[in-house]
């Protein structure tokens, strides 16, 4: 087009297959960096390079991220500044990462697409995500959040501010905060709309802002996170997404992992999964969320949820590379070791 704009595209229903792909917190800021900008950037064209070539096979994916390490800055910046400025509420600090990430994926992505010739709007959502007031989760806090800070700091807010507080490890006390499951998308009429214009879209960045709906039908942030992968199977659902595709730094979910009898999961049936979880304790801080998500997402109606590396992307979409959990009925494949073949 000779002048790209989003209104040369509204009007024009995409027939592009949906995913929503969920980006680890690898795709922006790989273990054992600095947490600079010129980093982020620089790992976010990576994952972009992938990404655009599931736009050139026809594919029309919606992104979630992580926003951990940012989050945690701004976070470290309020306890810096706290003599100076009023501390950022934490659901505006995760609005604010949702703006800086969204930024770094729009810009990077759409410099991708013109060096493979092709001409997509890409857009960022600032995205407001549903909970329950009467999620059990509020009455337990249990995601650590912000700088490590003493013994005595920590009591002192337990005191004063009833906050809940746990101390980590020699670093010292982290604040807990609860961790809801999302209920729905307070956006996604928007996000649909774009996606009909055929613009990639941005959204649900860090699990989304927490919002609770009040009676009157306002609605209010809530201290609290989301955890992104189900806040991305809520999307997919949400948008009648083909797949949910989870790209992670492993080849996929392994059982045993790390014991000589480690192996990798290649293909499962939701009922498969749901016995398996049953029976393996997957990370609460790893794998864990990623695999409850892909459950989610399939037993809930989707088709079909990837967990798989980032540079498998189109042959994870494929179902050719990392782990696929599918519908029951589905016709098997065994388990492979990474790299192969069913």
């Amino acid at each position: 087009m000779a002048r790209e704009t989003l209104i040369d595209w509204l009007g024009m229903r995409t027939d592009s297959k949906r995913i929503v792909v969920a980006l680890g917190g690898n795709a922006i800021l790989r273990s054992k960096e600095l947490s600079s900008y010129g980093e982020q950037f620089e790992n976010v064209r990576r994952t972009c390079r992938q990404i655009v070539q599931l736009i050139a096979e026809g594919y029309q994916p919606i992104f979630t991220h992580g926003n951990g390490p940012q989050v945690g800055n701004l976070l470290i910046q309020n306890e810096a500044a706290a003599q100076l400025v009023p501390a950022v509420p934490l659901d505006v600090c995760g609005a604010e990462t949702q703006g800086q990430i969204g930024y770094m994926i729009q810009q990077t992505l759409r410099n991708e697409l013109r060096e493979r010739g092709l001409s997509r709007p890409v857009a960022s959502v600032v995205t407001q995500v549903l909970v329950d007031a009467d999620d059990p989760a509020f009455a337990q806090p249990v995601k650590p959040i912000g700088p490590f800070l003493p013994r005595g700091v920590a009591e002192e807010r337990m005191r004063d501010k009833r906050e809940s507080w746990t101390q980590i490890d020699a670093r010292g006390w982290r604040k807990l905060v609860p961790s809801p499951q999302p209920v729905g998308i307070v956006e996604v009429d928007i996000i649909h709309a774009l996606l009909d214009g055929g613009a990639v879209v941005v959204a649900c960045g860090g699990g989304g802002v927490p919002v609770l709906r009040r009676p009157d039908g306002r609605l209010q942030g809530v201290e609290a996170v989301v955890d992104k992968d189900l806040a991305a199977a809520r999307l997919a659902l949400e948008l009648h997404a083909e797949t949910l595709l989870i790209l992670t730094d492993v080849p996929g979910v392994a059982v045993n992992f790390g014991k000589a009898t480690q192996r990798f999961l290649r293909r499962l049936t939701v009922t498969e999964l749901e016995d398996l979880l049953v029976q393996e304790p997957f990370s609460a801080g790893s794998m864990g969320p990623k695999v409850r998500a892909a459950y989610r997402f399939v037993h809930d109606g989707g088709g079909q949820a990837t967990i798989c590396a980032l540079e498998d992307a189109l042959a994870g979409v494929r179902g050719d590379a990392g782990t696929v959990i599918v519908p029951d009925g589905t016709m098997q494949l065994p388990f492979h070791a990474p790299g192969q073949r069913g």
